[in-house]
């Protein structure tokens, strides 16, 4: 082969691998251009949802903080002929009934929210009190599976309790009552439990049962302010 075949057959070697690599070099700048713009875009998404996160809690803390003001104003009947004074509630059922659509939209229209469980509980409390007691189960057992490890689990399942007992369901509440009267690690006043289970089985006609958790609030807590009440109520028991 002649010495200027192989020099041009050198250069269109060269100019191929060129090609090659300029080709090669251009697919990847794409490739990483590409990958760059959809980092960007999940960094941008992102910091859009935590802001949009951050302003939905703020919104329900707001509302959950309204709904307990509302429920903890002043009720201060009106003198006759006379509107009740601003802020105010001229009956505690008044108070009530403003207080409880406040609460349940915290909890539906902002179900992921830490306002959210709270607020629910306070709307079973709510309902509990205007003696609905059929809704209030159905929000304190939603409570109970939402924050079942948590303070609010646990006192919504006192208010159940509690609720229970004053439908008249007095073995439902008496279960309850005990099995949070003998809970390890509880957070709820114990002495204060057992001063409801030994009312609870005394409403439900069983005395003996009752005296028994009197005197194991004497017992257990010597300190216990229930204490002169568990007292008083096992002489009437006694008595009767």
């Amino acid at each position: 082969m002649k010495r200027s075949e192989r020099h041009h057959l050198k250069e269109n070697t060269f100019a191929s691998w060129m090609a090659d690599v300029t080709a090669a070099m251009a697919e990847r700048g794409r490739a990483v251009g590409f990958v760059a713009v959809a980092v960007l875009l999940a960094v941008v998404a992102a910091g859009a949802y935590a802001y949009w996160r951050s302003q939905e809690a703020a919104r329900a803390d707001a509302r959950l903080t309204d709904a307990l003001a509302t429920s903890e104003a002043p009720v201060v009947p009106p003198a006759a002929d006379t509107q009740p004074q601003p802020g105010t509630f001229s009956t505690e059922t008044a108070r009530l009934d403003a207080a409880l659509p406040k609460f349940l939209a915290v909890g539906e229209e902002h179900p992921g929210s830490r306002a959210a469980i709270p607020a629910r509980y306070h709307a079973a409390n709510t309902l509990a009190a205007l003696g609905r007691h059929a809704e209030a189960e159905e929000h304190y057992r939603g409570v109970m599976r939402a924050d079942s490890s948590g303070i609010y689990g646990s006192m919504a399942e006192l208010g159940l309790a509690q609720s229970l007992a004053a439908a008249g369901r007095y073995d439902e509440a008496i279960a309850l009552f005990q099995r949070l009267s003998t809970a390890a690690n509880t957070r709820l006043p114990v002495d204060g439990i057992l001063m409801q289970l030994a009312r609870t089985y005394h409403a439900a006609g069983r005395p003996a049962e009752a005296v028994q958790a009197y005197q194991r609030i004497i017992d257990e807590f010597p300190q216990s302010p229930y204490g002169s009440d568990a007292r008083q109520a096992i002489g009437q028991i006694g008595q009767s």
